[in-house]
């Protein structure tokens, strides 16, 4: 017999109750807004004030996800989604949900609106991000792959992620300078 309690799953055996680790089973269907939203940008001045309001919920990590990384994200008219940037070894794909967001690459710019979707393949060397020049939030899906040893390239700023043999992230300018 198993039952729900406390987080766990249990299952009464002849010899006792025991717990089966949470990892272990399937979390239940949530509402996606029902996970604690992440705010602001995880880079330093003075790149992060010139980004605006960012809304962000780690879906993947919910779950507990290691394959790839999923995240509802909210930007506020005004706001960019990150600084232009391109992946090594990780694509990424985007899916609009709500409003209207602008695509900017090497290519130009692209108007995205619901149902639209693009994707990013790893190792193409054109930057993206997306910019919220409406007068409403807009709403979206990332869906990553997680890589060891994805590096991401940031072409219009003098900014990388340095990583540590550790595993530890440091933003620094592109010489290796830490901010």
């Amino acid at each position: 017999m198993w039952k729900y309690e406390s987080g766990n799953i249990i299952q009464k055996a002849r010899h006792g109750i025991y717990a089966v680790k949470w990892e272990n089973v399937v979390k239940p269907a949530i509402d996606a807004m029902a996970i604690r939203p992440e705010s602001g940008h995880s880079v330093p001045e003075p790149f992060s004030s010139t980004l605006g309001a960012y809304e962000g919920r780690s879906l993947g990590d919910h779950f507990g996800l290691t394959q790839f990384g999923a995240a509802l994200e909210i930007l506020e008219p005004g706001s960019q989604s990150a600084l232009r940037h391109w992946h090594t070894r990780s694509d990424e794909l985007v899916l609009m949900l709500e409003g209207e967001l602008v695509l900017k690459t090497d290519d130009g710019e692209t108007l995205l609106k619901p149902s639209m979707c693009v994707g990013f393949k790893a190792g193409t060397e054109n930057g993206h991000h997306l910019v919220n020049r409406s007068e409403v939030a807009a709403k979206f899906l990332v869906v990553g792959t997680r890589i060891h040893g994805d590096r991401t390239h940031y072409p219009d700023d003098d900014f990388q992620w340095l990583v540590e043999e550790d595993g530890s992230w440091h933003a620094a300018q592109k010489d290796g300078t830490i901010y």
